[in-house]
């Protein structure tokens, strides 16, 4: 009988430590545990267009005897999944970057200039790959090597350094907030960091079949590269 207790309580102990094991399983494979590559990989597979407000920091590097300089910007940003963005700088100068699935178009209001590119030779190893291009991670992992960066800031990071080498960036890492979309830090080849903090994020929004057309306006300079 002695026997049946001592086997009784090692199988209860047994199970109640599975039960143990369990629930901290779940626990750490759940959304709080969540790390910046699975939200960057549900972020592709589930926001197929947004609309968001961005304030944007560039910080030049710090010259001998200088500190670094930094300016920032402001506006708003839409895109649509795959291929089709549009960042509208407001302040402090108004200009206007469209990707409409072909061509890229930069226009500067202050200059009058309108700049056009293919849009197939400029997105592929740029922050709009991560943001708006690619339609799963494995398109992502064709251009940038992806590491989960850890959390910081109450945000969860991803590291993307592009494969090409003749890239104009070093790397970029982007932040989610309980899946959200909220930091983009763009590193380029000179050591010029730009920030770029979104607000008002709203997901999978219905956007007007005009939003990413863009026409130059009367009078205006086109370059096209």
């Amino acid at each position: 009988m002695k026997r049946f207790f001592m086997l009784r309580d090692s199988l209860a102990a047994a199970a109640n430590k599975s039960l143990l094991l369990a629930s901290l399983w779940a626990i750490a494979t759940g959304p709080a545990f969540a790390n910046g590559l699975s939200d960057l990989e549900n972020f592709i597979k589930t926001v197929k267009t947004a609309r968001t407000d961005f304030t944007q920091v560039v910080t030049s590097p710090a010259k001998e005897g200088q500190p670094p300089r930094s300016k920032m910007s402001t506006g708003s940003f839409e895109f649509s999944r795959p291929g089709r963005f549009k960042f509208v700088y407001k302040k402090p100068f108004e200009q206007t970057l469209v990707a409409d699935g072909k061509t890229v178009w930069l226009y500067d209001l202050d200059l009058n200039q309108v700049t056009a590119r293919k849009q197939a030779a400029v997105l592929g190893s740029t922050p709009a790959a991560l943001l708006a291009s690619a339609t799963d991670m494995r398109a992502l992992e064709a251009d940038f090597v992806l590491l989960a960066d850890g959390a910081a800031n109450g945000l969860e990071w991803v590291h993307a350094t592009p494969k090409a080498k003749d890239s104009s960036l070093q790397s970029v890492r982007v932040g989610f907030a309980v899946g959200n979309l909220s930091v983009l830090e763009i590193l380029d080849s000179f050591g010029q960091k730009s920030t770029l903090s979104f607000s008002h994020f709203k997901p999978n929004v219905p956007l007007d079949s005009g939003t990413f057309q863009f026409t130059p306006p009367a009078g205006a300079d086109i370059i096209r590269q």
